[in-house]
């Protein structure tokens, strides 16, 4: 398999911008104002962060692969150790909370990096 492409010049990485919340443009740490929330604009460059729309794309992806980790999980549990009704609850419950929660603000700014890059290329940005 090869390397994944290198960002454009000047462009941070999208697994920077996803892991450190930096922004797309300049590479600040300014993409989010909260944990899960974006920051309006970047205090640095000016992009306007607000203008980026990545919807419910992130939770659906989410949705499916946590969802078929935890449920495969669970099931490889239940036909190997056979647990009380109680314990699959005490484990998956938080297990898909954090799952989900931490890996969300990751895929969130890995979406908005794209977008932004692809608006970029239509002469849409800038």
């Amino acid at each position: 398999m090869s390397d994944p492409a290198p960002a454009p010049a000047g462009l941070p990485a999208i697994v920077d911008v996803a892991l450190k919340g930096q922004c797309p443009r300049c590479g600040a740490p300014t993409l989010f104002r909260g944990w899960l929330k974006f920051a309006e604009r970047c205090t640095v460059c000016g992009l306007d962060i607000g203008a980026f729309n990545v919807g419910d794309g992130p939770a659906a992806f989410l949705t499916l692969i946590l969802g078929t980790i935890v449920v495969a999980a669970a099931v490889v549990l239940e036909v190997t150790v056979h647990p009380p009704w109680w314990v699959h609850v005490l484990l998956w419950i938080p297990i898909t909370t954090a799952g989900v929660v931490l890996s969300l603000r990751v895929a969130k700014g890995a979406l908005i990096t794209i977008e932004y890059r692809n608006a970029r290329r239509d002469g849409l940005v800038d």
